[in-house]
């Protein structure tokens, strides 16, 4: 099926009728404060109660250029990014497939992540780890499609992460002009980074925390920014040091200043990126980071999974 097949496929941007721009909320915390630092959060979490934050931001475009057909994607057994896209399909009527890394997870009972995204209609297709470290290679990719009986469908990488992708994050900088002098943000595969940045005035930069280490997100950003942009865009740095051992990796330290923040401020702290953002701008803020006088914009990429 192509997109001129299914001229009256929904877009995205009218039907889940997200609320944008998204809420930008000022702190009081000291933690802050006693460094002359303001602190803002730019509550993307509370763009759409289903498509989430970065998710929204990154599937919308997406959605669009699917056109009706039905979307494959990638992640593994506890990805947002699947849980956003079945919701997506479900809610829009169109057919989703992810394909879930780990084949030894077909035999075992769904984790409640899963089971959301089969509950929202999304058919799961599991390849082992090896095919799915090598998902980029266009033959494998093929293969893995064919399999999936999905060689027709809208391909989605994983994390959402893709020209569409970065060029609709650009909103999200566009969004914060004027507002901050720093916008940080949690960081797993750059797309979002790569587009906010291109999106800020001049003089603001942007600050990425990693939530898997490696140190390749770098690469990654730039790439993204040139295929999007063709070529750098914006002020960008990234802290590689708050990722806590990896991707979803946390720690008792982590768990507690996450509840206390929760406490402080009555935010729902979700633990695999928003937390890491988090405790990564109180330490700089304690390191003298920020001047004084700066103020902070931290994106609020998504909210605990219930």
């Amino acid at each position: 099926m192509t997109g001129s097949d299914n001229p009256a496929a929904p877009d995205p941007a009218a039907a889940l009728h997200p609320r944008l721009p998204s809420p930008l909320q000022e702190l009081a915390d000291e933690r802050f404060a006693r460094h002359g630092v303001r602190l803002l959060l730019k509550r993307d979490d509370l763009i759409h109660p289903e498509l989430i934050g970065n998710k929204w931001r990154k599937l919308a475009p997406n959605l669009t250029a699917a056109a009706g057909r039905p979307v494959v994607t990638f992640g593994g057994a506890y990805s947002n990014h699947l849980r956003a896209t079945a919701a997506a399909g479900r809610l829009l009527g169109l057919p989703t497939i992810g394909v879930v890394r780990g084949q030894e997870l077909a035999d075992r009972p769904l984790n409640p992540s899963l089971a959301r995204c089969a509950a929202d209609g999304m058919r799961l297709h599991f390849v082992d780890r090896s095919t799915y470290r090598h998902k980029t290679d266009p033959d494998t990719l093929a293969r893995v499609l064919r399999e999936a009986d999905a060689s027709d469908a809208y391909v989605v990488p994983e994390g959402g992460s893709n020209t569409e992708a970065v060029r609709g994050c650009r909103a999200l900088g566009e969004e914060l002009r004027g507002h901050a002098d720093v916008v940080a943000l949690p960081c797993g595969t750059g797309g979002t980074l790569a587009g906010l940045a291109a999106g800020l005035a001049p003089g603001q930069r942007a600050l990425g925390v990693p939530v898997l280490k490696g140190g390749f997100l770098g690469a990654d950003i730039r790439s993204l920014q040139h295929a999007a942009f063709g070529g750098p865009r914006g002020d960008w740095t990234l802290d590689d040091r708050f990722h806590f051992g990896g991707y979803a990796r946390t720690s008792p330290e982590l768990d507690a200043f996450a509840g206390d923040f929760e406490e402080r401020h009555g935010v729902a702290v979700e633990r695999v990126y928003v937390a890491k953002l988090l405790y990564g701008l109180v330490a700089l803020a304690d390191e003298g980071a920020f001047p004084r006088g700066t103020t902070v914009a931290a994106v609020i990429t998504g909210r605990p999974f219930p």
